[in-house]
């Protein structure tokens, strides 16, 4: 039975499908479309049941988790508790049993070295050993198993030379697994977060809530899935089957894997059915891969405004070419903003940087921070190890020196000059973002990179492939990035003309760019003409009075510091021109030579 229904209809209109929803008994799924409203109608739906009754909403992560705090708090909703499957799990392992957290993970060469990996064989490979013991570790802590033997870790690997890896070294790299597992277990190292949610998890813990009610769900650790199914609590899972795009982090979409009754939410609130259309037909390329229903999403948003603008790119790389064009084509754009801060662009998760991968490209192993980058021998040997872990991020950082080279520091610099705080993120002239940073956010008008899947590259994947031979559900979730992409925009959106479905139309709300250079249709995103080259070259090398140098050269005595030295050797070792240097700091060619060589670079190459 539901009580205060009637409460909440006076309190605001609801749709039809919401108040099915508000009315519903027992155990329930909630399949809702981008942008439709389903945190109101979590809230609706507690609100309706009675003050006595204890609801815990699990959020998705920490800033969904403090949004929702304020959000269930501002309508009184006082017996709502707000966590995520990790608070919970820190508060009953960490908390309780006085266990040591190491906050940022393990990298590949502290494994090995924990772990004593001695193996004969190629150069590298007890590293790249330790590399697949931290993922099958991670696999086995994200999943509902009790025993590491009850997974086959080979089943999560698709690149024939990271599966021929493997296999060669499976035994070796199982038993080493559970030495590491074991050595958390008895506080002989600390532990990670991972871990301590799947001890939370072997616990097979009772949850004191009469509600639990599971946002995000297609996303869902199985670990975490395993606890909820067990409570005895009326259970409600929420999220959207087609935003799936964690499965390489082995999450499972929780509304395939359970019998509840489902209801739909398929009215957006967010964008115009303009937009909804081309969400849909972009969801239907699909059926290339596997048999696909047609989903109703309908438009309902209405928002004339303009004010927060993204650009959002399927990897780092594909979003570093479009903030290098953005700041090279707007040089009077004051501020920009980066997803989860932009540092977390240029480091990988195990603490490689872009700065270590530009040293080993230019030979400069001593410079390299990152010790297992500091092994390698050349650009190469960092490659094929990538190929060998399937570590993704190394791949991009690759490609992304390999791309731009030694105008990486000027670039970072020129980037992290323009970058302001979180707190000022609304007021940015534009903002930067990956589809996986920019899950649950809004934004009125939307540039998308040209590096989604096309329906052209996946014909071609799926035609020249086996049907035992591609990834049906890395291929269903390139389709679900480029979907979650398209349904951040309130407003308008700015598609490339080779991600835009066959024969769909462009209209006021849908904008189609036609190549790179194509700008008539990206007026929104042009602040003023890019810079004269040749003019800022010839300012640099006529002679100027000590008055003009201060007004052209606005840094040129502003203090060196710490932080400023390591940048100019940074980009001084990695090869920059001096007419970059100039560019870059601010500073008069004398400047910096004369900084060159209190610094003593010269001879430091030597």
């Amino acid at each position: 039975m539901v009580y205060g229904i009637d409460k909440v209809f006076k309190k605001m209109k609801l749709t039809q499908e919401q108040e099915d929803i508000i009315r519903s008994n027992g155990n329930i799924i909630i399949n809702a479309v981008a942008g439709s409203g389903k945190t109101s109608t979590l809230i609706e739906y507690a609100r309706s049941r009675p003050t006595s009754c204890r609801i815990l909403y699990l959020a998705f992560n920490r800033s969904v988790k403090l949004e929702a705090i304020q959000r269930f708090a501002k309508e009184g909703l006082s017996n709502v508790k707000v966590e995520t499957a990790h608070s919970l799990a820190f508060k009953e392992v960490i908390v309780a049993k006085n266990y040591s957290l190491k906050v940022h993970g393990y990298t590949t060469s502290e494994i090995a070295e924990i772990l004593k990996i001695r193996v004969s064989g190629d150069k590298h490979v007890e590293f790249v050993i330790a590399n697949h013991i931290n993922k099958f570790f991670t696999f086995f802590c994200n999943s509902d198993k009790s025993r590491l033997e009850d997974l086959n870790y080979l089943d999560t690997i698709s690149e024939p030379k990271a599966k021929s890896f493997v296999a060669s070294f499976y035994s070796y790299i199982a038993s080493k697994t559970i030495v590491f597992l074991k050595k958390m277990e008895n506080a002989e190292i600390e532990i990670s977060h991972d871990f301590y949610l799947k001890k939370f998890q072997l616990s097979a813990p009772n949850l004191p809530f009469d509600y639990i009610l599971f946002d995000e769900g297609q996303d869902a650790s199985p670990a975490m899935l395993d606890i909820f199914m067990k409570q005895k609590a009326t259970k409600v899972i929420v999220g959207d089957t087609h935003q799936q795009i964690y499965s390489w982090r082995f999450a499972v979409n929780s509304l395939e894997k359970t019998d509840f009754t489902t209801f739909l939410l398929s009215t957006s609130f967010r964008f115009s059915q303009d937009i909804a259309n081309l969400a849909r037909e972009v969801l239907s390329l699909k059926a290339h891969i596997k048999k696909h229903e047609a989903v109703s999403i309908s438009g309902k948003g209405n928002h004339d405004s303009v004010r927060i603008k993204a650009t959002l790119a399927r990897t780092n790389l594909g979003l570093l070419q479009k903030a290098i064009e953005y700041i090279s084509d707007n040089q009077q754009a004051k501020s920009i903003y980066f997803e989860g801060n932009f540092n977390s662009y240029t480091y990988a998760d195990e603490g490689a940087s872009l700065y270590d991968v530009l040293h080993l490209y230019n030979g400069k192993n001593k410079l390299i921070k990152d010790k297992l980058i500091r092994t390698m021998k050349d650009i190469s040997e960092l490659e094929d190890f990538a190929e060998k872990t399937e570590d993704i991020q190394l791949s991009i950082m690759v490609d992304i020196i390999k791309k731009y080279g030694n105008r990486i520091p000027g670039i970072i610099r020129s980037i992290k000059d323009k970058h302001i705080g979180n707190e000022e993120r609304k007021e940015a002239e534009m903002i930067f973002s990956t589809v996986h940073r920019c899950k649950g956010m809004e934004y009125d008008s939307v540039l998308l990179a040209g590096d989604f899947m096309t329906e052209e590259r996946l014909l071609k994947i799926i035609n020249s492939s086996s049907s035992q031979e591609f990834n049906a559900t890395k291929l269903n979730e390139e389709i679900n990035l480029l979907y979650v992409a398209i349904t951040r925009a309130r407003n308008t959106i700015y598609i490339p003309e080779k991600l835009m479905p066959k024969d769909f139309p462009p209209s006021a709300y849908i904008h189609l760019i036609k190549s790179a250079t194509d700008q008539t249709k990206q007026s929104d995103y042009k602040f003023a003409s890019p810079v004269n080259k040749a003019e800022m070259d010839n300012t640099v090398t006529k002679a100027y009075s000590v008055n003009e140098i201060r007004s052209r050269y606005v840094q040129a005595y502003r203090p060196w510091t710490i932080d400023l030295d390591e940048e100019l050797a940074e980009m001084y070792f990695g090869g920059a021109l001096m007419d970059d240097l100039v560019l870059h700091f601010g500073r008069t060619k004398g400047a910096i030579k004369c900084r060159i060589g209190k610094l003593d670079l010269e001879n430091s190459l030597n």
